[in-house]
């Protein structure tokens, strides 16, 4: 059985986190087939987007508490084979979901706790079910966020925010999540997954190169200065109007008909 379901429908691929028993635990293998599974989307050019489930009651308990214990009780890691843990093991993930151009989307149920909760914040997108519950619990067993959720947060939710979260490692609902930005939409549970689909759906439906350069912008213009992020939207723009889906999309909205997009 994997750890990580890979459903790949026309341009959408659903990526689902398949262990139930330990919560979506992020734990080796989980880490392993999670970017396996991302680097496998970009990689596919018919891919646009990417939406990220949890199998079972929840979306991720987090770190896995027993592997975490067992690197100093049992392993007897020293301070940086620890810390070797965390460069080559769960923070290829943010690294991973921040260098790939397709679009993600988490559609978070039930505990997004911990590390959980940081893998819903590197995505692009967050919806949440009514039932959804986000903290920033690694304060509770004594540690911090090892896995880039102290860079992310604070960009979403602002800074205040997120050291509330961080500092008391209280839940934070679904709805106060909404009201903090931390997600775009709450629905009920059964309809998660049709909203995040229909969400991607949207994003799938324009043209997939404009969508993974549109991306490569937002992500660089983070960073750079005003000057450098314009320059880079004029090279970016360039190359898409010499594509075939500019006119295609143009000429479709002139004679209001759906438009066929092909990537070139």
């Amino acid at each position: 059985m994997a750890s990580v379901e890979y459903q790949k429908s026309g341009r959408i691929v659903k990526l689902t986190l398949n262990r139930p028993d330990t919560r979506n635990a992020l734990s080796r293998d989980v880490i392993e087939e999670l970017v396996a599974g991302l680097d496998r989307a970009n990689d596919d050019s018919e891919v646009s987007v990417a939406i990220l489930m949890g199998a079972g009651k929840g979306f991720s308990s987090g770190g896995n508490l027993q592997e975490l214990r067992a690197m100093t009780t049992t392993d007897k890691l020293t301070p940086q084979g620890l810390a070797d843990w965390y460069l080559n093991g769960i923070q290829k993930i943010p690294l991973t979901i921040d260098r790939i151009n397709i679009v993600t989307i988490a559609a978070v149920h039930g505990h997004a706790i911990g590390a959980g909760c940081d893998l819903a914040a590197m995505c692009d997108l967050r919806i949440a079910a009514d039932n959804a519950s986000f903290a920033e619990s690694f304060l509770r067993v004594g540690l911090i966020p090892g896995d880039g959720g102290a860079w992310f947060l604070p960009r979403i939710i602002g800074l205040a925010r997120a050291k509330e979260m961080l500092f008391t490692a209280n839940p934070v609902s679904a709805q106060k999540a909404l009201a903090w930005g931390l997600v775009s939409d709450v629905v009920s549970l059964s309809e998660l997954e049709d909203a995040a689909l229909k969400m991607a759906t949207n994003i799938a439906n324009l043209p997939p190169a404009g969508v993974r350069k549109a991306k490569q912008l937002v992500r660089k213009s983070v960073t750079d200065s005003l000057a450098d992020s314009l320059e880079m939207a004029a090279y970016l723009q360039a190359e898409l109007q010499q594509m075939d889906d500019h006119l295609e999309a143009i000429d479709s909205i002139l004679e209001k008909r759906k438009p066929h997009f092909t990537g070139k």
